[in-house]
């Protein structure tokens, strides 16, 4: 996992950093809701996986164009978040369908909570634009959509889930600490009156008490 040394505090520079882990999150998530989309029961939920894929392309598109346009080259501004997004992917494969829409459900949710709430110690520019990409969009209400429905028709399936998504948001929030203190690019934003490591650990509790209601919300333990 390659990180930048010395100090990286300039604002263009804390936002390609950010914009830089958002673009990698949705290239990621474009292969593995690809390949996911394949173990779906019926096409119409194949096809329904595949078009949030394509979205999360599309949101990738949007970033990266964004990333040139302030002149920083996408591909050095994704290659220091390579390891821990490819890490996290590796450690938590999803066994069939259900386990599939669960993890992209999390991370979609909880992605979008930490990238928003590190976007507010920008420019409200930068604040806008993650605001966008990140809104409750489409594809976050497909994956509820078929959440909903798996458990509707095998509402044993709960206890599983549960389980499963506790393991991953368990990771995600490894990794979003991670993240937050191990990379310089994003470091400084997250810095407060006690240091970066209890600012960090604060927002990730934040994140798991809202992933929390989310999972209440589908009938879920968090």
């Amino acid at each position: 996992m390659g990180t930048s040394t010395g100090r990286n505090d300039s604002p263009g520079q804390l936002a390609a950093g950010l914009l830089g882990a958002m673009a990698y999150g949705e290239l990621s998530a474009f292969g593995r809701l690809s390949s996911d989309s394949r173990m779906a029961p019926t096409l119409r939920e194949r096809a329904m996986l595949a078009k949030i894929a394509v979205g999360a392309f599309g949101n990738y598109a949007v970033i990266s164009g964004r990333l040139t346009e302030m002149g920083n080259d996408p591909e050095d501004a994704m290659l220091p978040f390579q390891g821990s997004f490819d890490h996290f992917h590796e450690r938590t494969p999803p066994g069939d369908w259900f386990e599939s829409v669960t993890k992209a459900y999390v991370i979609d949710t909880v992605s979008a909570d930490f990238y928003r709430t590190v976007a507010g110690f920008l420019d409200s520019g930068i604040q806008h634009f993650v605001q966008q990409v990140c809104s409750a969009d489409q594809a976050t209400e497909a994956l509820r959509i078929l959440l909903r429905r798996a458990l509707r028709d095998a509402p044993r399936l709960a206890s599983r889930l549960s389980l499963w998504g506790r393991r991953i948001v368990g990771e995600a929030l490894t990794q979003a600490q991670r993240v937050g203190l191990e990379h310089p690019d994003l470091g400084p934003l997250l810095r407060d009156g006690r240091g970066s490591r209890a600012a960090v650990h604060q927002l990730t509790a934040e994140l798991a008490e809202r992933h929390g209601r989310r999972m209440t919300g589908l009938g879920l333990t968090a």
